[in-house]
């Protein structure tokens, strides 16, 4: 048994503390916004806040998370959808088939949260998420449009 602390509420999960965060998120307590992509960590489909910081669920051992730590998932990022990176990705139809784009939007919204007005630079030094439809050109207008910029 392990707790752990996720969208502002404290749960008991039963799982063995080797098992990805990603699965417990998903499957003990029906989180599903977080996606499984490669199981590896390098594609950033399973992307959750910890403590504020953006992080590879799908390699975080659930033994790694302490009680105290913050996770916010996509689920708890706003409850209507309001945060400016969902309002951005809206407005400028950022998503093609969309399947990575909670995982992309966590990256944002860690990114802006850390870097306010972020540069072309910054973005793609940021954002190293994996988007197989190459949305990239979108998700770096949606990022400027979320931080205030003119795009």
């Amino acid at each position: 048994m392990a707790q752990i602390n996720a969208n502002g509420k404290t749960v008991d999960v039963a799982a063995d503390g080797s098992t990805p965060l990603l699965w417990v998120l998903r499957e003990e307590l029906g989180l599903t916004g977080t996606k499984y992509g490669c199981g590896i960590g390098q594609c950033g489909a399973c992307t959750v806040h910890i403590n504020g910081a953006a992080v590879r669920s799908c390699t975080l051992a659930l033994a790694s998370v302490e009680p105290a730590d913050k996770i916010l998932t996509i689920e708890g990022l706003s409850a209507d959808s309001s945060h400016p990176v969902q309002k951005a990705w809206a407005e400028l139809d950022v998503p093609q088939c969309g399947y990575c784009q909670s995982g992309m939007i966590m990256a944002a919204a860690a990114l802006l949260a850390k870097t306010p007005n972020p540069t072309d630079a910054d973005i793609d030094a940021g954002i190293t998420n994996i988007c197989r439809c190459g949305t990239y050109r979108r998700v770096r207008k949606g990022i400027h449009l979320a931080a205030g910029n003119k795009v």
